[in-house]
């Protein structure tokens, strides 16, 4: 924790890290969770665990999943993510536990919602998603997953079971101590709006997307 001057010339605190703030019931469709909020205080985003059941602390099925307003909330169809968190959320229900990390902050893999828009434009005139980011002087991908590491830490989980496609993810949980006992892979059918996203996603991001080869005559 570090300090700040007051308005008295009083030197105050300052929060760091990652401060749980609130845990609340929260019905959904898919069931009864409870929505645990946060604070990052290193980045000022308010984040959300959504945990169903009684979690324990080893193998727990968990997603990560990053903020996109674009699929989350309007299903668009330029990539799988709305899709992805439904059926994050269906596995935790099915399994009877779990957690889904919704991480704010990460919108278009960190360069927020107007530069994912600028390069979404850009997608449309040819380049590829990578290709997009580089051009409008952002980084390929620019999240970081160490404050999903702390709120596991919070919720007192030790290792889990990844929902993810993205070996980055893996890599970051373990670098911050979180252990992943097994990836699960979250395989989303692709449609004619996101192949070439997805493609691109396998090819120059190495995501594991194996079940792109099934549709590899589409254009």
């Amino acid at each position: 924790m570090t300090e700040k001057i007051g308005v008295l010339g009083k030197k105050t605190p300052q929060r760091t890290g990652v401060e749980r703030v609130v845990n609340a019931p929260l019905p959904t469709v898919y069931g009864k969770f409870q929505a645990v909020g946060y604070m990052d205080h290193d980045r000022g985003d308010e984040q959300v665990a959504l945990v169903y059941g009684e979690i324990g602390t080893e193998n727990v099925l968990t997603r990560l999943h990053s903020e996109c307003l674009t699929g989350d909330a309007f299903g668009s169809q330029h990539c799988e993510c709305g899709d992805q968190l439904d059926s994050a959320l269906r596995a935790v229900v099915a399994e009877g536990s779990g957690v889904v990390v919704y991480l704010r902050g990460h919108e278009g893999r960190g360069i927020g919602l107007l530069g994912k828009l600028r390069a979404m434009a850009l997608q449309a005139e040819g380049l590829d998603t990578v290709e997009a980011n580089v051009a409008l002087g952002f980084p390929v991908d620019a999240r970081d997953y160490g404050v999903a590491a702390e709120i596991l830490r919070d919720l007192g989980v030790r290792s889990v079971r990844l929902m993810s496609n993205n070996p980055r993810k893996r890599e970051a949980l373990t670098d911050n101590g979180i252990q992943v006992a097994e990836e699960v892979p979250l395989l989303i059918p692709p449609c004619e709006n996101n192949i070439t996203y997805l493609r691109t996603k396998r090819e120059r991001l190495d995501h594991r997307l194996p079940h792109l080869d099934a549709v590899a005559h589409w254009s």
